[in-house]
């Protein structure tokens, strides 16, 4: 059971107190399944990324057997391929609502498996689920494309989508990370691994025309910092470069440009991105600002259209939203698992690809 005395390092002035944080810790656990599936809400959608980033919340929050059942409900419900379905109706396998295999979606479970061997040291679970982020890897790399992006999904039908996604291509280079971390925890190198990283990278920083043209997202914005891809000098300057364009003071971070809509899970990425940087005290800020999404009951509404006839839009308090939040928090706060998957303590950063 949640309780305040469980939640006292996710304390964080103007952001959540310790019982703040058991209440929306007690909101994700309430809307996970017994089967360990985690979706949006009940009644709504669960899809792997986001289920994955709950689990890490729950992690983050001390709740290690419940991340644990939602780890083992995607080693029970992977694909023959190493993939998952894009999403399953309130996280019932038997329900597929999109039967595409989205490449972001499926490499990210080695981000969250590596994020709970660091939480507990448990090294059965990670012998357990060395299959699945294996199979996920080799998923994920058959849609690599020879710039070194990935390409975004595979077709119920087979059919690969190979037009790329910066943001996709860029969560997928933490999770090729995390991936090399599992694989030399248990001594199996992955030389291939490290190539394809290396060549992500490359494209990532360096040909952003290998991507389609999503520059009016945030997302787009912050994900490459954010996945590791750029660090230092290059890293603040694409923060600074796109502060103004999409941060709203008080309010938090625009989900897409024009549109005056600030959601919640890309301001909550956003505070992680410059915790990443160096930049803790601005990553308080934007989490202080979105104090006016917290719902009654410790869940975060979706966002806020800040305009015209202003209103909490859409109707919705998702798990991923409070579990992008307590990541943060957690972030900041200096969960030692949490930093070391989000700030790159013991990941590698690839080879370096030999042309352009």
């Amino acid at each position: 059971m949640t309780s305040p005395e469980r939640t006292e390092h996710l304390v964080l002035p103007g952001v959540l107190t310790a019982e703040q944080a058991a209440e929306t810790v007690a909101g994700i656990l309430a809307a996970q399944r017994a089967d360990g599936a985690v979706p949006w809400f009940r009644g709504h959608h669960l899809d792997p990324w986001d289920h994955t980033e709950a689990a890490m919340a729950l992690d983050a929050a001390g709740e290690h057997e419940a991340a644990a059942r939602a780890y083992a409900w995607l080693a029970e419900h992977q694909n023959e391929d190493g993939s998952w379905y894009a999403a399953y109706h309130d996280g019932d396998a038997g329900q597929v609502t999109d039967r595409g295999r989205e490449t972001n979606f499926v490499a990210y479970v080695a981000v969250g498996v590596w994020h709970h061997y660091l939480a507990t040291g448990d090294e059965a679970f990670l012998d357990r689920m060395w299959p699945v982020v294996l199979a996920a890897v080799e998923f994920v790399l058959a849609l690599q494309q020879p710039g070194g992006q990935i390409g975004w999904k595979r077709e119920d039908d087979g059919t690969a989508v190979n037009d790329a996604l910066l943001t996709g291509s860029s969560s997928i280079h933490q999770a090729l990370r995390c991936a090399l971390a599992i694989a030399d925890e248990r001594e199996e190198p992955q030389p291939g691994w490290e190539l394809a990283l290396g060549a992500l990278g490359h494209a990532i920083r360096s040909h952003p025309e290998r991507f389609l043209d999503k520059s009016r997202y945030s997302m787009d914005w912050y994900y490459p910092v954010l996945g590791g891809a750029l660090d230092g000098a290059a890293a603040k300057a694409r923060i600074e470069e796109g502060w103004d364009d999409f941060v709203v003071p008080g309010l938090g971070v625009r989900c897409v440009l024009p549109n005056p809509w600030v959601t919640g899970g890309e301001s909550c990425e956003l505070a992680l991105a410059l915790w990443v940087t160096g930049e803790s005290d601005r990553a308080l800020e934007v989490l202080q600002s979105i104090k006016h999404l917290r719902a009654e009951g410790g869940m975060y509404w979706t966002g806020y259209v800040f305009e015209g006839d202003r209103a909490v839009w859409p109707e919705e308090l998702t798990t991923w939203t409070a579990g992008s939040l307590l990541l943060a928090v957690a972030a900041l706060g200096g969960d030692e698992a949490t930093t070391a998957v989000f700030g790159g303590e013991r990941l590698p950063r690839g080879l370096e690809p030999d042309c352009c």
